[in-house]
């Protein structure tokens, strides 16, 4: 490593306005800046360029079923909890053209998707939604069948975490043991204080992006700060888990009454497998011009909640919402660590928030625990 930039696992010190210049260096290397943007009465992730299409003094309120953006005077960059948008949506797009083909001469011919995707750089992650990052790895790229279009988008991103300066009602990352501080996976990683970034350097490629930045060595004034902030932090999360017997709990409770009482709030509508960071379930649809000369096969994301997802020959396996939404709880809670390992849940709370009847995942696991089966 030259001597002007820090090693790996070093800690820096970093202006804010400073973070244009990691921008401006990321942007020469040759990556597409997606980072988070206000839009829409909400707070998305979008292609970016400069630290004026940040969220600077705005912040969020969360419950659940409910979500508002509020206007601060503190000029903080990244003082919001995780928005409707997850990093799947750049790596496992909810559409995606697979291959097309057209008759010429007599002949068909199979033409691949023609763009490459775009080298990413992924601003502003979070803590949990690294963790969710890491769980798709494993689901699409650690198996025997390994997703092609995922990998390729995968292997180019460069990872610029933001720790959780605040968090919201219905997070509960620290009963997932996914946040609200990164750990691993990141290339750098911030903490925002009043008047600098702490940035901890995770690669070479992070230290590289330090280049012609007035960054200087962390001082332990600035990391006692920064640990701090992050106990704080911690010490907001309120909603929690219990995690430990979960598969077990889910398996022995299938029939068991409560899952009629959530079935009369639940819509089916879909929404927390849209906005949860992990779920990765699609469908094919196949498509032709009139001519019957040109066709494409496009992948789009689909749902466990969607009526038509476990229609099989001879008939539907999960005909009602009762068993739709029992399939959703027991499989990102139980079943998804008997196939991959791992939990499909990492404690964001977005589908809380965005449920529309506010439904509430750890409130529903509290009602079997607590009303559990003789």
């Amino acid at each position: 490593m030259p001597p002007n930039l820090p090693r790996v696992s070093a800690s820096v010190a970093l202006p804010k306005p400073a973070l244009q210049q990691v921008f401006d260096n990321l942007r020469a290397a040759g990556f597409t800046l997606v980072g988070p943007t206000v839009r829409d009465g909400t707070i998305v992730l979008d292609e970016i360029a400069r630290l004026d299409d940040l969220p600077v003094g705005w912040t969020d309120e969360q419950e659940p079923g409910r979500y508002r953006l509020k206007k601060t005077r503190e000029a903080q960059y990244f003082n919001y909890g995780v928005g409707p948008h997850a990093w799947k949506q750049f790596l496992h797009p909810s559409c995606l053209r697979l291959f097309s083909v057209e008759k010429s001469n007599g002949s068909w011919v199979f033409r691949p998707p023609e763009e490459p995707p775009p080298r990413y750089a992924f601003v502003g992650v979070r803590a949990c939604d690294v963790a969710a990052i890491g769980i798709l790895d494993r689901v699409l790229l650690g198996g025997e069948f390994r997703d092609p279009h995922y990998a390729r988008r995968r292997e180019n991103v460069f990872a610029l975490v933001v720790n959780c300066a605040r968090v919201n009602p219905t997070c509960f990352c620290t009963s997932m043991k996914t946040g609200p501080r990164a750990t691993t996976g990141f290339d750098l990683a911030l903490t925002e204080l009043p008047e600098i970034f702490l940035v901890a350097v995770g690669s070479d490629a992070g230290s590289e992006m330090l280049r012609d930045t007035p960054w200087e060595a962390a001082t332990a004034f600035d990391l006692g700060r920064a640990a701090r902030a992050m106990q704080d932090v911690e010490r907001q999360v309120e909603r929690q888990l219990k995690t430990d017997d979960l598969p077990r709990l889910l398996y022995d409770n299938l029939e068991h009454p409560h899952w009629d009482e959530v079935a009369t709030r639940c819509l089916s509508c879909a929404n927390c497998t849209l906005v949860c960071p992990t779920c990765f379930c699609t469908t094919v649809v196949d498509t032709s011009d009139l001519r019957g000369t040109k066709g494409e096969r496009i992948r789009l994301a689909d749902s466990c909640f969607n009526r038509d997802f476990s229609h099989v020959f001879g008939g539907n396996i999960r005909p009602n919402i009762r068993s739709r939404y029992r399939q959703w709880l027991s499989h990102k809670l139980a079943s998804w660590i008997d196939q991959f390992g791992t939990s499909g849940c990492v404690g964001c709370g977005r589908c809380i928030t965005w449920c529309p009847v506010g439904i509430e995942i750890t409130e529903e696991v509290n009602a079997l625990r607590g009303k559990a089966a003789k």
